[in-house]
C-alpha cells in the first residue's frame, strides 16, 4: 500500500508511475496488491520517490512506530484505497458495458434491423451483471467492510 500512497500523494496514475520508474504497469499493479517487488524494481521506485531502498523495503514489509508518517499506511487509509479501487473497477465495467452494448445495437441496426431483440437481450443480461457490480460497490462495499473490520477488531478504526 505504501507505493499506492506515495503515488497518490503525487497525483500519478499507475501508468504514470510505471513510465517514470521504467517498470511495467502490471508490475505496479501487482506491488499495490501486495506482491513483493524485485531488487531492480525497488531501486527504480526508491529513485522515483527519493528515498532509500532500505526505507522503501522496510515500509513494504511492515511499518513500525518509528517509521516516518509518510511511509506508513493506516488501516483506514488502506480501506479507503481499496474502496476507491473497487469504485474505479465499477466505472470501467460500466463504461465498457455502455460502449459495447451501444456498438452492438448500432451494428445490428445497420446490418439486420429485424434482429434487434438480440441486442436487447445483451443489454438486459450484461445490465444485470452491471447492477450486481453496482450493488457490491455501493451497497455492500466500503461502509459494510469498515463495520466488519471494526467488529472483528472490537474497536473503531
Amino acid at each position: 500500500m505504501i507505493i499506492q500512497k506515495q503515488r497518490l500523494k503525487r497525483g500519478w496514475s499507475q501508468q504514470q508511475l510505471a513510465e517514470v520508474s521504467g517498470t511495467s504497469l502490471r508490475t505496479i499493479q501487482r506491488i499495490e496488491r501486495g506482491a513483493a517487488p524485485g531488487l531492480e524494481t525497488l531501486k527504480s521506485l526508491a529513485a522515483v520517490f527519493e528515498t532509500s531502498i532500505e526505507d522503501l523495503r522496510g515500509a513494504l514489509d511492515m511499518p513500525t512506530a518509528h517509521d516516518a508518517p509518510e511511509t506508513q499506511v493506516s488501516t483506514s487509509e488502506a480501506l479507503a484505497m481499496r474502496e476507491v479501487r473497487h469504485l474505479r473497477n465499477f466505472y470501467v465495467h460500466f463504461v465498457a458495458y455502455l460502449i459495447v452494448c451501444t456498438s452492438a445495437v448500432a451494428a445490428i441496426w445497420i446490418s439486420a434491423p429485424q434482429d434487434l431483440g438480440a441486442a436487447g437481450l445483451l443489454w438486459i443480461v450484461w445490465g444485470a451483471g452491471v447492477a450486481l457490480h453496482a450493488a457490491r460497490t455501493f451497497l455492500w462495499g466500503g461502509a459494510w467492510e469498515r463495520r466488519e473490520v471494526e467488529r472483528r477488531l472490537g474497536r473503531a478504526l
